[in-house]
């Protein structure tokens, strides 16, 4: 049957890629030994076939259950199409299912398979599934990023034995309807679902340890019941309409390390409860339009170590509250406010900030010298504010920096040479300000090696993704522009984390090839803006030296002479010189 399926996939797939059925050698007396395939032991008959990752394209095959011993069959990341066959459903022995990454239409009926344990069948184009009536083995089930269009996992609510059940990114409507008593974790994010949700759903027996209902519909209270989970570990509300208090009974949920519930309406009234939860690392409660000042439980939350309090209408209160206090905050976010007058000079105590971002504000003045005393920045973006003062020299200490944004703001004066010691500084954007002078030759250094950031942040744990994460990402990504343009869409959700986490590790996203070489190899893409500016005189030579860079923005601005030659060094996608004076 092995050689039916090899046959049948050299048809799909006549180009030959290497493909693991290549080596599928009939002469052999046992097909154990080839590519992809498992065996009983004590049977020898075939158990598992795994193709994942194979290119391959094209139909299904249509008899998987003439292998009748068949438990594991493992078909992800390949483009197959069109529908899923109905033999399928007969692999009886089948506990194992994973097609997920592939491009699968219609609907699956795996009403046969009473012994399935794990199926995995996200990103696909699947509108429809039947699942066995019996399905009490049933422990892992991940559907989402398809098409289902009703119902909301009342379906599943007979699987005894399910532990893991995501939902997300499809189009399911309806409320919430069944206990969720059973399950560990439960995912619906960015679905259509609505109406509150009822107290009955969390009981005294709940076991969650994640549950995730971000980017939906949902409103009222949250029930005070959610604190039965007492092994909830992440919460994830955001983008709801939620409204009425934070229930003062959260902070029993000793377990729970990340709070999500920003873009909602809960009441500024945040309970002082949070600061007994000993473990929370992650607080988003961004979007919730509380306005005034920030609310003084904020600076007790010495726990936390990610703040995400963007969109808030806040008017002031960043010192008062107590947030330069949190000297174990890593993360600061209070972007998209009302904050004015000067930048906070006590945030330079904040030693342990990694990422300080506070675009979108009415901030005025000077960039404090002392914000260069904060050696283990990562990101600064203070874009999109009144800032008139200099780019501080004291920025250049800031050897771990992979990201600096201080476009639209009205900074003049000249680019202080000692960025140029920024060794990690991949994305620099200065655009739309009032800079004058020529590019000094030692900011062709930026980003020379930030592999050093980069080990740092790979040893780091990791957190979920958090929604809120995509304005700051948004603001991050030159959208207009190839190689970044391919980027924004992706930006929903929980793909903001991800790829943020990629980027700041170092792993590669856009393929490029080295000169004079044929093999693409993925990079970083780096880039550096300097557009809607004063600057002037010839651009350095030493440009040639910025290899990590994939962009360059350098037009209007009041350069003269040549383009020096060295530039052809540059791995460069895009080099914008509109509207300046200088000859190629």
């Amino acid at each position: 049957m092995l050689l039916n399926l090899k046959s049948f996939l050299k048809e799909q797939n006549p180009v030959d890629k290497g493909f693991k059925y290549n080596h599928w050698n009939p002469t052999d007396l046992s097909p154990c030994r080839w590519p992809g395939i498992s065996c009983s032991t004590s049977i020898n008959r075939v158990t598992g076939i795994d193709l994942s990752e194979s290119n391959l394209a094209g139909k299904l095959f249509n008899n998987f259950s003439a292998m009748t011993e068949l438990n594991s069959l493992d078909l992800s990341k390949n483009t197959f199409s069109e529908s899923i066959p109905s033999d399928l459903g007969w692999c009886r022995n089948l506990k194992f299912l994973n097609l997920s990454h592939n491009i699968i239409v219609g609907e699956l009926n795996l009403t046969g398979l009473n012994k399935l344990e794990v199926l995995d069948l996200t990103m696909n184009r699947i509108h429809g599934l039947m699942i066995p009536e019996i399905c009490d083995n049933l422990a892992v089930a991940n559907i989402s990023n398809n098409n289902f269009i009703s119902g909301s996992g009342f379906e599943f609510s007979h699987c005894k034995k399910l532990k893991y059940l995501d939902l997300s990114y499809n189009y399911l409507t309806g409320n919430l309807s069944f206990g969720l008593d059973m399950l560990n974790m439960f995912s619906a994010s960015h679905n259509n679902l609505s109406g509150s949700l009822p107290s009955w759903i969390f009981t005294q027996n709940c076991s969650l340890q994640g549950l995730d209902l971000s980017e939906n519909m949902f409103f009222g209270e949250l029930p005070t019941s959610i604190t039965n989970c007492k092994r909830l570990v992440e919460l994830n509300l955001w983008g709801n309409s939620f409204s009425g208090s934070i229930p003062r009974e959260i902070g029993s949920v000793q377990s729970l390390k990340e709070l999500c519930l920003g873009s909602n309406n809960f009441s500024s009234d945040i309970p002082d409860t949070l600061s007994g939860l000993n473990k929370l690392v992650f607080l988003d409660l961004s979007r919730n339009n509380f306005g005034g000042e920030i609310q003084e439980i904020f600076g007790q939350l010495t726990q936390v170590r990610f703040l995400v309090l963007h969109g808030n209408s806040y008017i002031g209160g960043i010192v008062s509250s107590g947030i330069p206090n949190l000297v174990n905050l890593s993360r600061l976010d209070l972007s998209d406010n009302h904050f004015s007058g000067p930048l906070p000079v006590e945030i330079s105590e904040m030693k342990g900030l990694e990422f300080l971002i506070l675009a979108h504000n009415q901030f005025s003045g000077n960039i404090p010298l002392e914000y260069g005393d904060l050696t283990a920045l990562q990101a600064v973006d203070l874009s999109s504010n009144r800032i008139n003062g200099s780019i501080p020299p004291s920025f250049g200490k800031l050897r771990s920096l992979l990201w600096l944004m201080l476009a639209n703001n009205s900074l003049r004066g000249e680019i202080p040479s000692e960025l140029g010691n920024c060794s990690s500084l991949l994305w620099l954007n200065l655009a739309n300000n009032q800079l004058t002078g020529p590019i000094p030759p030692q900011l062709a250094s930026i980003g020379a090696d930030p592999l050093p950031t980069f080990l740092l942040n790979r040893g780091k744990e990791k957190l979920t993704a958090s929604p809120g994460d995509c304005f700051a990402m948004r603001r991050w990504i030159p959208a207009d522009y190839p190689p970044f343009s391919f980027i924004y869409p992706l930006l929903t959700g929980k793909s903001c984390r991800i790829l943020g986490d990629k980027l700041f590790m170092g792993d590669g996203l856009m393929p490029v090839c080295e000169p004079g070489s044929n093999v693409r190899k993925n990079q970083v893409p780096g880039y550096i803006q300097l557009s809607d500016n004063k600057l002037s005189g010839e651009i350095p030579p030493e440009i040639g030296n910025m290899k990590k860079m994939s962009m360059m923005h350098l037009g209007a601005n009041e350069f003269s002479g040549r383009l020096p030659s060295e530039i052809e060094q540059v791995h460069l996608v895009v080099l914008n010189l509109a509207l300046v004076t200088c000859m190629i």
